[in-house]
This record gives C-alpha cells, structure tokens and sequence, in this order.
C-alpha cells in the first residue's frame, strides 16, 4: 500500500495504543510520529493534548466517545497486547531464540488491528476504511509459523501450565491477554464495525503464542509443569 500523509485537521485519531498515531502507513504498520512542522520552522511536539482529561478521545473517522466505549476497551486490550509480547521478545532475546523477528512484526501488525478497530464503520468514509483496511495475510503467516514449530513439538497429551522458563512464561501471558482482546474485538465485528480478519488474526496469534511458548521451553531445555489434580 502507497503512504499517505494525513492533513493536520485531521490529527484527532486516537488510538489508545498509548499515542496519538497519524500519518504515514505502510504495507504492515502505522508509524506514530506526529510533526506539525511549518516551512523553516521544525517544533518537538507534545506528548499531552489535554484533549481527553473530559473523559472522551476521538476515533480515527472523527466521533468522539466516552473512554468506555467498547472501541476503546478493545483499542486498549490490544495495546497490553503488544506490551505484553514486548516484554516477552526481551526474555526470548536474552536466550538467543531466532524467532524474535516474527514478533516484532507482529506488534506491527497489531498497530494495524489498532487503526481497524479505531475506524467504526458507521462512522466512516472511504477514504477511511482503505487507509485502515485489515486483510488475511498476516493470519496466513501465524498458521505457516504454527505448522513449523508444531512440527518441531513433541504430541501435546497433557494440559500445559504457564511455566517452561521465563520465555515461556511470558509467551503464556500475551496469550491471555490475547484472548481478552479478541474477547474484546468480538462484538465489534459482529456488529460490522471492524475488519472480520481482526477477529480472526487474533483468534489465530493466541494459538500462535501457546505453540511458541512451548517452543521457547524446548529449546531452553525448561520444563514445563503438567496439571495434575490435587490431592
């Protein structure tokens, strides 16, 4: 997909990924640098607007809801997401583990889940929803991802408890708070309001993150615990 520069009127998309996200997006990512630079004149913008502190944010078509609004809820989820496997690439980058760069992809992709969701259709023009469309390829990927390190797995015959060393474990985290985020998302695409390939790549990325998790133990030669009925 070609960039495309988005004209300061219309800076008020807020994603609650933690920023105020605009401006130049990529085949896979939506960057979140603003710069409301004149000719001649390059100014550090702000990292507080002020423009919430009434309890309401903007979404990217412009309406502006209260902060509980399911849009922001899920725009939130998504946002612990990426933290959540942020932290998990640091432990799997201090074992050495070779998958990291598919993670950091991925936290690029949730950008892109973010714009999705943060662009209700109702609401939307079509210049909208082609600046923030969501398609299946990166679901594509998670399934091609999952088939290699399943293959690699010894047969799952018991149920696995988040363990397996500090990679794993983490992994096991951003799987749940994976799957409150596709909780999250659920309703939204049911009511036709966001891409159904979101629900879907989040459905997939928590099956994604258990096999990874297990995989990470593997490789670290970390145990991990089996459920056991206490006695």
């Amino acid at each position: 997909m070609a960039s495309f520069m988005i004209k300061p009127a219309h800076l008020r998309c807020v994603l609650r990924t933690g920023r105020l996200i605009n401006e130049h997006r990529t085949r896979n990512t939506l960057c979140s640098v603003r710069s409301y630079a004149t000719e001649g004149d390059i100014r550090i913008p702000k990292i507080y607007t002020k423009t919430g502190d009434k309890g309401f944010s903007s979404t990217f078509t412009g309406e502006r809801r209260p902060k509980e609004d399911h849009i922001f809820e899920a725009l939130g989820n998504t946002d612990e997401l990426s933290s959540a496997i942020g932290l998990a690439r640091e432990f799997c980058v201090d074992k050495g583990h070779t998958f990291t760069d598919q993670l950091d992809k991925i936290q690029c992709i949730l950008q892109d889940v973010g714009s999705n969701i943060a662009t209700p259709r109702s609401s939307a023009r079509e210049s909208h929803t082609k600046r923030t469309k969501f398609t299946a390829g990166p679901i594509t990927d998670l399934e091609t991802w999952i088939d290699a390190f399943t293959a690699e797995l010894p047969p799952l015959t018991n149920f696995i408890l988040p363990s397996g060393g500090k990679s794993s474990a983490a992994l096991h985290l951003a799987r749940t708070v994976c799957r409150r985020a596709e909780r999250s998302v659920a309703p939204i695409v049911r009511s036709g309001e966001a891409d159904p390939d979101v629900a879907k790549f989040l459905n997939r990325l928590s099956d994604y993150l258990f096999t990874l998790a297990r995989y990470a133990a593997m490789k670290e030669g970390s145990e991990e615990k089996i459920y056991k009925r206490p006695q």
